[in-house]
Parts: structure tokens; sequence; C-alpha cells
């Protein structure tokens, strides 16, 4: 059977793709339900404070992308690794990889089913979009990078509708009091982590350095990037608390989208399900590029990265993954206490991956003595 050409590389996408993915990437679905867990007002400096030690990592990603190891894939981590533990460190990644892709499909879906479709199977919503991720990342790489530009052109505007709650009588500036913490209890550490895991993503990007052009502006645009993320989650949270207040914050599940249906419009009567339905251009693109870092890491654990990609083993990826997001949602998600254990458990991963990934790039970099001399330093 013909190869698939998931992987090839024909063109290099310059810095303004890479800003537009960091955002899309750290915008996922926690942002959706983020202000029900920070609860206290306080919070909204410990965004801006988890955003700059986010421009840190950002900081050591951007060293790895200068790198000729970046630009060289597969074969440049395994300079760097050697070829045994680059398969146990994919392997390992198959984990967090599919950690990730349940709880942004199975949350967003439903989502979808409460706000749109009640009467819909939410494992039928989830085949659907995950149908449509495959479509995505079956033209490759290449083109799912691409849809990263229509991802944001639909979604990135949207938090301005939320201007409205910043205004009387609406908003009253006691709701953002107490602005300074007395003391920090277990909601507070639990928001801490929640807030750190929302803002991974970007250390996945250190697997697509082949399809990226190295320059010494590369961390001038992942730094545009993480600062629109951090721009949207202040913004948004400080409209919730006008909203809701800290004493009913809590009380909503998705307290993004109950308070879009607050939104009074002549013309389109349900703002809420006309931003659920474009915030799904940014899922599928999410999940496309995971779909497509969990094949070719699949791959490599199992040592066929010599064979070039099928269109049997990518089919077969993504079946098991739609079969596995099926049986957890039916036994974990539906489940309110089981589902808290999940989304932990995310928290934790998404922290633990978001600070681990570029520190170790770093690292082993500097243990094998990578200097000025290794790098890419090319114009565009």
């Amino acid at each position: 059977m013909e190869a698939l050409q998931l992987f090839n590389k024909n063109e290099t996408y310059n810095g303004f793709y890479v800003m537009l993915m960091v955002n899309r990437l750290q915008m996922l679905y926690f942002f959706l339900i983020m202000p029900r867990f920070l609860i206290h007002s306080y919070m909204i400096w410990v965004i801006i404070a988890v955003g700059i030690l986010s421009q840190l990592n950002i900081l050591l990603l951007s060293k790895w992308f200068l790198t000729r190891f970046s630009s060289e894939g597969y074969n440049g981590f395994v300079q760097l690794f050697g070829k045994k533990l680059v398969r146990l460190l994919s392997f390992i990644g198959l984990f967090f990889i599919l950690l990730k892709l349940f709880v942004i499909l199975l949350g967003f879906s439903e989502m979808v089913q409460i706000f749109m479709f009640p009467a819909t199977d939410s494992n039928w919503l989830i085949f659907f979009i995950l149908l449509s991720c495959l479509y995505v990342a079956w033209k490759g790489v290449e083109k799912t990078i691409r849809f990263v530009v229509i991802s944001f052109l639909c979604t990135f505007w949207m938090f301005l509708f939320f201007a409205f709650f910043f205004f009387p009588p609406i908003a009253q500036l006691s709701d953002l009091y107490p602005i300074i913490p007395m003391e920090l209890n277990v909601d507070s550490w639990k928001g801490i982590f929640l807030i750190l895991s929302s803002f991974s993503g970007p250390e996945f990007l250190v697997f697509l350095g082949p399809w990226f052009k190295t320059n010494n502006k590369t961390f001038r645009y992942l730094s545009y990037g993480n600062a629109l993320t951090v721009i949207e989650y202040v913004f948004l949270y400080m409209a919730s608390l006008f909203y809701f207040g800290s004493n009913y914050l809590s009380k909503s599940q998705f307290p993004i989208v109950t308070m879009a249906r607050y939104f009074q419009n002549p013309v389109i009567e349900r703002i809420d399900m006309v931003m659920l339905s474009l915030e799904l251009f940014n899922i599928v693109f999410a999940v496309s590029i995971f779909l497509l870092l969990f094949y070719g890491a699949s791959k490599i654990a199992s040592g066929k990265m010599e064979r070039p990609p099928s269109r049997v083993g990518f089919l077969f990826s993504v079946f098991i993954i739609l079969i596995g997001m099926i049986l957890v949602n039916e036994w974990i998600w539906k489940s309110d206490e089981k589902q808290v254990i999940l989304l932990n458990l995310q928290i934790l991963a998404g922290s633990l991956s978001y600070l681990v990934v570029p520190i170790t790039m770093i690292v082993v970099m500097k243990i094998k003595g990578v200097n000025k001399h290794e790098t890419t330093k090319e114009d565009g």
C-alpha cells in the first residue's frame, strides 16, 4: 500500500505560525472551566506570575529551536539521547499525549452535549469530532500547522465579547477583593497547578522543529504567543468574577460558556452555541497535532521509525484512541468523582511536562557540549 505522506517536509514556517501555535495550544479546554476552580480573586496575580514562569520555559524552548538538532527531528534526538532512551521517552510520552487528548476531547464533547445537543449520546459527538480531526491530520504535519491560522482567526477575538462584564451595573470593584491572599489553602494550591497546566502545550512543539524556521526571532514570537495567553486568561477570569462573584463562581460547571448565554442579540439568539461551534476549530487543530504526535511516538516506541508511515498504521492508532476514549467516557468521565480524578491527573501531568521537557532539553545539550557553533541561525 502506498505510504502516507504525514511527515514530509517541503517547507518551513516562520515565527508567526509559532506564535499562533503557542497561543492556541494554551487556550484549550481548561480556560473554559478555570474560573470555577480558582474562585479567589487574588488568583489574578497567580495567573500573571505563572505567565512569567511560562516565559522562562519559552526562553528555554527558543534555545532548543536554534540548534541543528531541532531541525533534524528524530535523528537530532537520537544524537542527543541515544536510540534506546529515545524509544523509552517516546513510550512515556504516549501516556502524556493520550491523557491530554482524553481530557480535551471528552471535556469539550460534554459541553457540546449540555449546551447544544442534550439528546445526543456523547460517544457519537466524540466520534464525529475525532473524525474531523482525522481528516485534518490525514493531510500531514505541514497542512495541520497551516490550519492554526483558521483556528486563531475563528477563536481569538471571542474573549472581547466579555468586555461587556467590565461595565456597571454588572461590574463592582469589590468583586476583585481581596487582591492579596491572607493564606494559601488546599484549593489555592490546586488552582496554581491548574494554571500551570493550562499554560502547557508549547513543550510539544519541540517535536515539530523540522517544520519551523530557526532564527534569532524565534524567542520573540514564542513570547508574543505566551503574552496573548496571559491577556486572555486574566481578561476572562476578571469578567467571570464580575459576573458571578467569588461566592458563586464555583457553582457553575462551565462559567465561561454560561456567561456567554447571558448575551442578548437581536440577530444571534444563542451566542454560547456560536462560541462553542467556533471553538471546535481550535479543538480540531490541537487534537490533529496530538494525533500526529501520537502516531509518530508510537512508531519510535515500537522501533519502526525506519518504515514509512502507512494508512493502516495511522488509522489503527486513531481507532485505538477512539476505543480508549469511549471506554474512559463511559467508565470515568460520566462519573463526577472519577472525572475529578482524571482532571487532577492531567493537571499534574501537564504541569510536569511543561516544566520538565524544556529543562531536560537544555540540560542534555549542556552535557553534550552543544555550543553556538552547533546552532542554525537563518534569517527569516
